[in-house]
């Protein structure tokens, strides 16, 4: 059986927060509940205990409730809360844990227990990317060789007997200075193993650390089809997401027609509190005729931009019967990347017929489903 112990005790200072930063809302649940659920995911896990403030326990209550979590009393300082956690542990091995570390994964919590498992300890740890010195009086003393150097992080994992004798021992010498379990168990049992942690596995410390809150937007629009007694137009393409794709029929507009990018720019107006495309960029106005959409777009992203804003991710349905667009797919994705300088991952494309159903069924149109998050520009989080 396993134990995580969820350090919570802290107020979150260095935040500058108003609230307790394990109360903060990452894209609408809490911190902390981000936190406990990867372990309430993790296979053996069966007991999980919030070291927290005394003032919290009654607040954090529901919360931990769906995830079978209870409080424990903190003390004044990490040491304390944790010792109070492991009087009251049941697990053979506890996994002792940030709560402010909400980006953990299972493959870091993994790694962990197998060490445990394996050498009776596991901290999770990942190599120093920058140059470490060791300084005094304001001058550096020492540094270190990088390939030695470790950032540790959490969880760390222990068999619970020896980590609670350290941390009894600890206290009958009236020792406290440690920064971590890991120092205690050093001390008083042997050298812990490091177990592979992982780059994204930060601890909301300081208030750059925390991603904004971000918005969403949706945008919809459709476009008809020319039918052959309307004078269609002597080309054979349409344009969707920038890219020209082979056509039989032609799209009717005041611009290029190309409906992906303006349901895309509707969204992305929408999500920062803007008008519609038509507002912007009406049709009853000679300078848009024939425009490029994606010059359209640009001065759309700019109107979002100049609200602090830019875009995170986008996914994008396309319905159409003809023309086939499965072979311009990744083309298109690889446009709106660009475009909208984001990393390709974050943009879907999606294209469906309706059945044979509607207007679309029937070939007289297309129509493009867009949905957009945006953040704020400003936080070195989301550059």
């Amino acid at each position: 059986m396993i134990t995580a112990v969820i350090a919570a005790a802290g107020s979150g200072a260095r935040t500058k927060l108003a609230d307790n930063k394990i109360f903060y809302e990452l894209d609408g649940l809490p911190v902390i509940c981000r936190t406990i659920s990867a372990f309430s995911e993790t296979e053996n896990v069966e007991e999980i205990l919030v070291a927290c403030r005394k003032e919290d326990e009654e607040r954090l209550a529901p919360l931990l409730r769906p995830f079978g979590a209870r409080t424990v009393t903190g003390g004044e300082t990490r040491f304390e809360s944790v010792y109070n956690a492991l009087k009251e542990a049941r697990g053979e091995i506890v996994l002792i844990h940030d709560g402010a570390r909400p980006f953990v994964t299972q493959q870091t919590i993994s790694a962990c227990v197998e060490s445990v498992k394996k050498y009776g300890s596991g901290i999770c740890a990942v190599p120093a990317s920058d140059t470490v010195a060791v300084a005094e009086n304001g001058a550096v003393k020492t540094v270190p060789d990088r390939k030695s150097v470790y950032c540790l992080q959490t969880p760390q994992g222990f068999l619970r007997e020896e980590l609670l004798c350290a941390y009894e021992r600890a206290r009958a010498e009236h020792t406290y200075d440690f920064t971590d379990d890991s120092g205690v168990y050093g001390r008083y049992i042997r050298p812990p193993r490091l177990s592979e942690g992982d780059r994204s596995n930060i601890k909301l410390t300081y208030p750059e650390d925390f991603p904004p809150h971000g918005r969403v937007g949706f945008g919809v629009d459709t476009h008809a089809f020319y039918s052959s007694d309307e004078g269609v137009p002597l080309v054979n393409f349409i344009t969707l997401g920038g890219i020209r794709i082979p056509s039989e029929k032609i799209l009717k507009a005041h611009s290029d027609g190309d409906v992906l990018v303006h349901a895309l720019m509707d969204a992305l107006l929408s999500a920062a509190g803007l008008r519609d495309i038509g507002y912007y960029f009406p049709d009853t106005d000679k300078k848009y005729a024939g425009a490029d959409s994606t010059e359209l777009l640009k001065e759309a992203l700019a109107r979002v931009r100049g609200r602090g804003l830019i875009p995170y991710n986008v996914s994008i349905s396309v319905l159409a019967e003809t023309p086939r667009l499965s072979p311009h797919i990744d083309r298109i994705k690889q446009n709106l990347s660009s475009l909208l300088s984001i990393p390709e991952e974050r943009v879907a494309v999606a294209a469906g017929t309706n059945e044979k159903l509607g207007y679309v069924g029937e070939k007289r149109g297309i129509t493009v489903y867009a949905y957009v998050k945006v953040h704020e520009g400003s936080r070195k989080y989301f550059a």
